[in-house]
C-alpha cells in the first residue's frame, strides 16, 4: 500500500538497518532475567506507564494552570501526544516504535509544578547547588526516586532509553567533555559514569523522533490551547505562515465553517503537515549520509531527523509568534509571579526546616550538609502536582495567592 509519501505504506515494515535493535540492547545497570513476551523497550514503556511519576504529570501545567479548566493540556495529556507522533515518524522511517514510544512518554517526567516556571524558581533557589534542570530531574526519578522494585532503586530502563531521555536534543558534550551548552548537570555526569551514555555523540533515530515529536505537538497543541483561552484568535494567526497558510486553505474549503471547528481542522492539518515535512526530510539525510547501524547514526555528527529548511524557518516564526502572545500573555505572566512566589516560598520552608517535609523526605536532613538537604528539597518539590503545592502552600502560609 503506497501513499502521497510514496513508498511509506500504513503495514508493518521492516526495521531498517539504522534503526536500534533490542535484541542487541546494551542492557540495564541491574541485570535482569529478560521477558518471554515483551522487547526490553516495551518492558519500558510499561514501567513508564505504571510509575508514580506518569501519574503525577496528569496534575502538572503545560501552560495553563491545570484548574483553569478541564480541557487544558497538561503535562500528561501533552506526552501521550508526542508519543503518537513519534510512534507514527518511527513508524515511517523504520525505527523502533516502542523505544522512540519510551522516550516521549518519560521525557518530561522532571518537569516541576507551574511547568517552566516552577522550573526558573527551582534553578534559582539550587543556584548555590549546581541550579536545577528538567531533564536532569528526568534521570533521577527513573535511576533513584521511583522505588517500586525490590531488588533496585528507580525503574531500572534500558540503555537505549535513558540514553533517550538525556540526548534526545543533542550531544551534551565535545569529545573532550566539555558542555556545550553549559556544564552538563551533575546528576546526569554521575549516572554516565556509571553506565556511560556517551554524552558527546547523538542519540539513536528514535529518540531523535520523539524530540521533533515534541516541537510538533505543543507548536500545534499551544495554539489549540491559547485560542480556547482567548489570548489567541484565527485572524491572529493569519499573520504568521503556517497556520496562516493552513488556515487559508480551510477557510476556501469550509467557507461556513463554525471557528471552534475552523481551529480543529488547522490543528490537524498542521500536525500532518510537519510530520509528513520531517518524513520526507529524514529520508533524504539518511540517504545521504546512508548509516548502517544504530550507533553509525550516533556517529553521524549530525542529526537526522529533521524539518526542511523550510519548515524550520515557519516553526521558528511560529515559535516567536507563541512565545510573544502567548507564553509572554500578561494574563499568563501574571499567574507565572505568582506560581513562583510559591515554589520559591516553599523552598525556603522545607531548607530552613526539612520537618515541614512529610515521612520518607525529612529523615536525616536536619544533620545533612546544605547540599545534600538542598537537592532532597529540590527532588520533593520537583516531583509536586500543581495541585499538592497549592495544598502545601495554604498548609504553610497564611495567604496563597490566587491562580485562577
Amino acid at each position: 500500500m503506497t501513499n502521497e509519501l510514496g513508498d511509506i505504506g500504513f503495514g508493518y515494515r521492516p526495521r531498517a538497518a539504522y534503526a536500534t535493535d533490542p535484541a542487541r540492547s546494551r542492557g540495564r545497570l541491574f541485570d535482569e532475567v529478560e521477558s518471554p513476551t515483551r522487547t526490553p523497550f516495551q518492558r519500558d514503556r510499561d514501567r513508564i506507564i505504571h510509575s508514580t511519576a506518569f501519574r503525577r504529570l496528569k496534575h502538572k501545567t503545560q501552560v495553563f494552570i491545570a484548574h483553569e479548566g478541564d480541557h487544558y493540556r497538561t503535562r500528561l495529556t501533552h506526552s501521550i501526544e508526542v508519543a503518537q507522533i513519534a510512534r507514527a515518524l518511527a513508524r515511517a522511517l523504520r525505527g523502533d516504535e516502542d523505544l522512540a514510544e519510551a522516550v516521549a512518554l518519560v521525557h518530561d517526567f522532571g518537569h516541576t509544578p507551574f511547568g517552566h516556571t516552577g522550573e526558573d524558581a527551582l534553578n534559582e533557589k539550587m543556584a548555590a547547588w549546581g541550579g536545577f534542570d528538567h531533564n536532569a530531574q528526568s534521570l533521577r526519578i527513573v535511576t533513584r526516586l521511583e522505588r517500586r522494585y525490590a531488588e533496585f532503586d528507580g525503574l531500572n530502563l534500558a540503555w537505549e532509553t535513558l540514553e533517550g531521555l538525556v540526548k534526545h536534543n543533542g550531544p551534551l558534550t565535545d569529545a573532550g567533555g566539555k558542555g556545550l551548552k553549559g556544564p552538563v548537570p551533575q546528576a546526569i555526569r554521575d549516572y554516565s559514569e556509571l553506565q556511560d551514555l556517551e554524552l558527546d555523540r547523538f542519540a539513536g533515530i528514535e529518540a531523535q523522533c520523539a524530540a521533533i515529536a515534541d516541537d510538533i505537538a505543543y507548536n500545534t497543541h499551544d495554539i489549540d490551547d491559547g485560542l480556547r483561552a482567548g489570548l489567541l484568535t484565527l485572524d491572529m494567526l493569519e499573520t504568521v505562515s503556517l497556520p496562516g497558510t493552513i488556515l487559508a486553505g480551510v477557510r476556501e474549503r469550509y467557507p461556513a465553517l463554525d471557528d471552534v471547528r475552523t481551529g480543529h481542522e488547522l490543528m490537524r492539518r498542521q500536525i500532518t503537515a510537519m510530520v509528513e515535512d520531517v518524513i520526507v526530510s529524514t529520508t533524504a539525510n539518511l540517504e545521504r549520509v546512508g548509516p548502517l547501524s544504530a550507533d553509525a547514526v550516533r556517529a553521524a555528527g549530525e542529526t537526522m531527523v529533521t524539518f526542511s529548511a523550510e519548515m524550520a524557518a515557519a516553526e521558528k516564526e511560529l515559535k516567536a509568534f507563541l512565545y510573544k502572545h502567548l507564553y509572554r500573555h500578561k494574563e499568563v505572566m501574571r499567574v507565572r509571579a505568582d506560581a513562583e512566589r510559591i515554589v520559591r516560598d516553599l523552598f525556603d520552608v522545607y531548607f530552613a526546616d526539612p520537618r515541614a517535609m512529610p515521612d520518607g523526605w525529612r529523615e536525616g536532613l536536619d544533620r545533612a550538609e546544605d547540599r545534600i538537604k538542598a537537592r532532597s528539597v529540590a527532588d520533593f518539590l520537583a516531583g509536586m502536582t500543581d495541585t499538592y503545592a497549592l495544598k502545601e502552600h495554604r498548609r504553610l502560609f497564611d495567604h496563597t495567592p490566587d491562580l485562577s
